[in-house]
């Protein structure tokens, strides 16, 4: 396929990103390795969406502020115009959001774990780079340099449950290790990009978790959506490959990523999509005034109803906020009773 010119350089850094990424997982020095495969191996990623872009005529400059579109952006395009599948779109979202905490905090990733996400990234990498841009990583890179590992990986449900015990073992009282586990949730809760479009690591969401291990809760209730991820590993040595995948329903009873009920399994994120109504948007989308708008949700009681009512906590400050349930809830009220006649009720109370 004869590509564009920066269709071309782009596809150059992408692959060079790459190699820098095997090398960085292979070579002897522990110091600073994960972080650099995960950083080269992210890079990867981008530079590869980007040359698409660029070869279908895609606009990957913002127009208002002149700069390059971000990664999730690439991820969005590709996968709904240009033949990304959802599968290749979710480890390279993963390994998003690993690159993100180690560059932006730190994390632990375990060595099986860490060789399971990279040959699953090399395999999509491989597989979007064939059918989009007419090209193969064996024509550029020998396959005796592909990260090898005498840890070969195995099924993803034993190594999250094995790395649960883990975490659990280093937050027992005496241990000292709270960092090391905080770090290791964080790889956990990255991973779960493979099974969700969205996925952001809130330092609020691994102390959640972290209370949730301590009061001895089970892993299928605080990682929901790991549980719905599977692989299929294919393959041995320097052939092997790797694809993560959704599992055809998930093997416990799911818990809603908005359901606020428990506590473990919830996600900052899908909180406030869910409660992102304020007090006063409330009002207004009633037609109402802010004390009227007070007084149906206290006599509804709007604000002890979790489905309806949410308060963030940031610091010492305590925001609520209100999901559409509570504007459906209050408008069929008002469709049935008069609130002047509640205001006048009040009143006279």
């Amino acid at each position: 396929m004869k590509l564009v010119r920066d269709a071309k350089t782009l596809k150059t850094k992408a692959i060079h990103s790459l190699k820098a990424g095997m090398t960085a997982f292979n070579r002897f020095e522990e110091e600073g390795r994960i972080t650099s495969v995960l950083l080269h191996s992210q890079h990867a990623c981008e530079m590869l969406l980007k040359a698409v872009l660029v070869q279908r005529n895609e606009t990957v400059f913002d127009l208002k502020t002149g700069k390059s579109i971000g990664f999730e952006r690439c991820v969005c395009l590709c996968t709904a115009k240009h033949g990304l599948t959802e599968q290749e779109a979710g480890i390279m979202r993963a390994m998003d959001s690993l690159r993100d905490a180690a560059q932006h905090w730190f994390v632990v990733v375990a060595e099986d774990i860490l060789y399971l996400n990279v040959r699953a990234l090399i395999t999509a990498f491989d597989e979007y780079l064939k059918r989009a841009l007419g090209d193969d990583l064996r024509s550029h890179i020998p396959p005796r340099v592909l990260p090898v590992s005498t840890m070969p990986p195995g099924d993803f449900e034993f190594l999250v449950d094995r790395e649960y015990k883990v975490i659990s073992e280093l937050l027992q009282p005496g241990r000292r290790a709270r960092d090391e586990a905080r770090a290791r949730i964080r790889s956990l809760l990255a991973m779960e990009a493979v099974a969700v479009e969205e996925s952001e690591v809130s330092e609020m969401d691994i102390g959640r978790i972290e209370k949730a291990i301590r009061a001895g809760a089970e892993v299928n209730a605080v990682f929901p959506r790991l549980a719905t991820i599977g692989t299929r590993v294919e393959g041995e040595g320097l052939t092997l490959t790797v694809h993560f995948s959704k599992k055809e329903g998930a093997p416990v009873r799911y818990i809603g990523g908005d359901d606020p009920t428990d506590a473990a399994a919830v996600r900052t994120l899908d909180l406030q999509k869910k409660f992102h109504l304020s007090r006063t948007v409330l009002a207004e989308k009633l037609g109402l005034t802010p004390p009227k708008a007070k007084l149906l949700r206290d006599h509804l009681g709007i604000d002890t109803d979790p489905s309806c009512h949410h308060a963030f906590e940031f610091g010492k400050q305590r925001i609520p906020q209100y999901s559409d349930n509570a504007v459906r809830t209050m408008k069929a009220w008002l469709t049935a009773n008069d609130i002047g006649e509640l205001w006048r009720t009040r009143d006279s109370c």
